[in-house]
């Protein structure tokens, strides 16, 4: 019987093979692919899990690490790895974040808090003395004569200097006792001119050697040695016998610690208790017109004969001086 040979049939797994080739190719047609699978026409194995980015990459190349994305942290992981560095094709960042500072206690600052600079290291406690208690001190800023009733005393500040001597030619016309405030300084320069407040019956005060304002501000050593070295000044300036009977603060600057420094050298503390401001130069009709509404009986006048031109403070005194007589006034020191 004749047979017919038969042609062996395809594996099963080459016409398989064939029509999954067939089907990637098509597959890649549509999806705009230019091959699949290798070069051989095989395709590659699935992947187990797609790789994070900052996996290791196939032997032979460079191993990549991702930085931390912009506006993060940029703490290194707990484990303690060193920071990654920046991929070479970064996505768009994200709109910049401040960085969070770690608080002292290692606790970070809450999100997007102001950025301050670091505060240098506080000081160590200051050595100088505390500040002096409030006020009053050691007794009360004389404002008024030693007399009272209808008693004025006047009082000139910041000398001696040039104007000294025209009022005291002033003063002597009218039988006027005064009292005068020195500067330290200038009464160790113009001793002459100390020497005739006293010759011709005045009496002095202390007005610190520098005229540092604001007094009260002083720290203590400061405002002991203003009083002081100025007191010594004043009477090295009058010769023998010279006393100082008050100290008149910068500014009216009295405070409880200048208080009890003046106590203690025996002076008192001088205030006023009329201010025409002469130092300023308001012109001589303000400050006559002042003293003439301010003034009341056993009031303290205060004046300046130095620390500048004091040619309206005389003007002002030849008007001053024969008003305070029609007034019935008596010229008087003030209390100590």
């Amino acid at each position: 019987m004749h047979r017919t040979s038969r042609r062996p049939s395809t594996p099963p797994t080459s016409r398989s093979r064939r029509r999954l080739i067939a089907g990637c190719v098509a597959v890649a047609a549509v999806l705009g692919l230019t091959a699949c699978g290798t070069a051989s026409g095989a395709l590659q194995p699935p992947s187990t899990a797609a790789q994070p980015s900052g996996a290791t990459q196939p032997s032979g190349t460079a191993a990549t690490t991702i930085a931390p994305a912009p506006g993060s942290d940029g703490i290194p992981p707990a484990t303690g790895s060193a920071p990654a560095t920046t991929p070479a094709t970064p996505s768009a960042p994200a709109a910049p974040v401040k960085p969070r500072t770690p608080s002292p206690t290692g606790t970070p600052s809450p999100e997007n808090a102001p950025s301050a600079p670091a505060s240098p290291t506080a000081p160590a406690a200051s050595s100088s003395p505390a500040p002096p208690p409030a006020h009053p001190g050691a007794g009360p800023v004389i404002g008024s004569t030693a007399s009272g009733g209808r008693t004025v005393a006047l009082t000139f500040d910041d000398g001696p200097g040039p104007a000294t001597g025209q009022i005291l030619d002033l003063l002597a016309q009218y039988h006027a006792k005064a009292t005068f405030c020195q500067i330290g300084q200038n009464a160790a320069a113009n001793p002459a001119l100390v020497k005739r407040v006293l010759a011709a019956g005045h009496r002095l005060c202390d007005h610190s050697v520098h005229h540092p304002q604001p007094f009260a501000k002083l720290p203590h050593d400061k405002a002991v040695y203003e009083i002081t070295a100025a007191r010594d000044m004043i009477v090295q300036a009058g010769g023998p016998g010279t006393e100082v009977h008050w100290f008149r603060a910068p500014g009216g600057g009295f405070n409880a610690d200048n208080e009890q420094i003046t106590a203690g050298l025996g002076m008192a503390s001088l205030g006023w208790s009329v201010d025409p401001r002469d130092w300023s130069r308001p012109g001589v009709p303000a400050i006559v017109s002042t003293v003439q509404k301010q003034l009341k009986p056993g009031g303290v006048i205060l004046l300046h004969d130095g620390g500048g031109d004091r040619g309206q403070t005389v003007a002002a005194l030849k008007q001053l001086l024969p008003w305070l007589v029609a007034q019935g006034y008596a010229f008087d020191f003030p209390a100590a």
